[in-house]
């Protein structure tokens, strides 16, 4: 049994100057830990969180509410060794989605705490909006970068403006109500894992106001504050092994959260309504988070991906269990330094191989149970930015990419839904009923399933899927994974 440090939580005043979007696991394990740290040093209780779930998980909002709005965040170095954070930084909790529990219709009702959550951004006294909503979140094409103007969100969206659905929609609508009072606006701070993800927000939400009112939009453009940031610090989906685990510590909590103690958080200097002087709490501050952000995507996020298409079909659970395996470790460490590496343009001093060889460490954490399922999920959304903007560029020089055309080919095994013993699983993506139609046309036929796949313009960039020796390498990989299984498939490849 491990010996916790415990950590209570600070001081709260109800002085609330960021609002975030997005109430999840990462977010009150990752900025409101870093938060929480910067309240307890430096005494400044200024910089309270009001905090929003925008889509199903009311019970996490009423159950916040319930505890009075602090919880336990559980940082496991290993097994043996564990930090035990209380948090009160998020000292409110709203809920704009889709309540499923009311309605005569039983299809339930939107927007329980809109109205509470557009006052709360319209307030003078709101600095920073944080998001972490994913990349689907956005409503963004993956390969163009365009607003999914289409999509039924975003065009109920344009339709009624003042009754948003979606994390563009709603800071939108109150950015209109602060330059209708005359109120500077907030800074937008995106806290996903993707590349230039300031940028994206900037895109997101500035397209959207292009469709509402022209003049909006040109206001948030001039006056709008985007800066983007590099997150990290692993957080898996909480199990019923790891309440056990934390009601075995003392903690009975249903609000927890289980992660590993290393954090990390980049952060471009752009924030015009001030923000928390945090970094003596380990937020580093730059002019140009790109870089970093570029070596995480590629290097932690895209080793995530690997493992998650070749293992999880073969019924291996978890990062743990995967790295255990001395072929995947060795794909893993060959795909960074090999692959990845030579792709990234870094600042002087960052060592990638000392970075590579301690997220393999870190992987290795035997106390994170991280599945295998959880990180393959959305995969149409993460896969530009975690594989293909590297392989396109080693396209570029005329460099082969095997472990990208492999992972590729784990990818479209995976979306099949059906592991290698039969047994089926949920594909969750935007896209999966496409990738039914494409496997149930297509699934005997690896040479037309394959180029099906890398057709999807609105996935693989164009130039990638018309480059024929890529598109031939993923073919190989494909046959080699199907007909003769993972173990082959990885040999061929070491």
């Amino acid at each position: 049994m491990p010996h916790p440090v415990v950590v209570p939580a600070g001081p709260r005043t109800g002085s609330l100057r960021i609002v975030h979007l997005g109430l999840g696991a990462f977010h009150r394990a990752h900025q409101a830990v870093y938060l929480e740290r910067y309240r307890q040093r430096s005494g400044d209780t200024s910089w309270g969180i009001c905090s929003a779930n925008l889509r199903s998980s009311i019970a996490l909002v009423d159950g916040l509410r319930e505890a009075g709005h602090r919880y336990h965040v559980a940082q496991f170095t290993d097994s043996e060794t564990v930090t035990l954070r209380e948090i009160g930084v998020i000292e409110e909790a709203l809920f704009t989605g889709k309540d499923r529990l009311t309605g005569r219709d039983g299809q339930g009702r939107w927007g329980r705490d809109l109205e509470a959550l557009l006052a709360r951004l319209a307030a003078p006294e709101t600095r920073i909006v944080t998001l972490t909503v994913t990349e689907k979140g956005y409503f963004l094409n993956p390969a163009s970068g365009m607003l999914l103007a289409d999509d039924p969100m975003i065009a109920a969206d344009i339709a009624a403006p003042e009754a948003p659905r979606t994390a563009p929609g709603i800071l939108v609508a109150a950015l209109a109500r602060r330059r209708a009072r005359g109120i500077a606006p907030f800074t937008v701070l995106s806290c996903d894992n993707m590349p230039d993800n300031g940028r994206c927000a900037r895109h997101a939400v500035v397209q959207l106001a292009e469709r509402q009112d022209a003049t909006l939009a040109g206001w948030i453009e001039r006056e709008g504050a985007f800066p983007s940031s590099m997150v990290d610090g692993i957080v898996p989906a909480m199990t019923e092994a790891d309440f056990a685990r934390l009601s075995a510590l003392g903690i009975d909590d249903p609000n927890a959260v289980v992660a590993e103690a290393y954090l990390q958080w980049v952060v471009e200097d752009d924030f015009p309504l001030g923000r928390p002087d945090w970094t003596a709490d380990g937020v580093v501050m730059v002019a140009d988070v790109a870089p970093f952000e570029a070596m995480k995507l590629r290097l932690l996020n895209a080793s995530h991906s690997l493992l998650a298409y070749l293992g999880a079909p073969e019924g291996i659970e978890t990062v743990y269990e995967a790295v255990s395996r001395d072929d995947l470790r060795t794909l893993l460490r060959h795909y960074m330094l090999e692959e990845a590496a030579p792709t990234l343009v870094m600042p002087e001093g960052t060592d990638l191989e000392t970075y590579a060889e301690s997220l393999l460490a870190r992987f290795a954490n035997d106390s994170l149970r991280h599945r295998l399922h959880q990180i393959a999920m959305d995969g149409s959304q993460k896969l530009p930015q975690r594989w293909l903007i590297g392989t396109s560029a080693r396209r570029e020089k005329g460099w082969g990419s095997p472990c990208i055309a492999l992972g590729l080919a784990g990818w479209i095994r995976y979306t099949a839904g059906r592991d290698t013993r039969g047994n089926t699983y949920v594909v969750d993506d935007p896209l999966a009923a496409r990738f039914a139609d494409l496997h149930a046309r297509h699934g005997q036929a690896p040479e037309a399933l394959v180029s099906a796949f890398l057709a999807m313009d609105d996935v693989v960039p164009s130039a990638l899927a018309a480059d024929a020796d890529f598109a031939e390498a993923v073919l190989a990989a494909y046959r080699r994974l199907t007909e003769q299984g993972l173990d082959a498939a990885l040999a061929h490849l070491t």
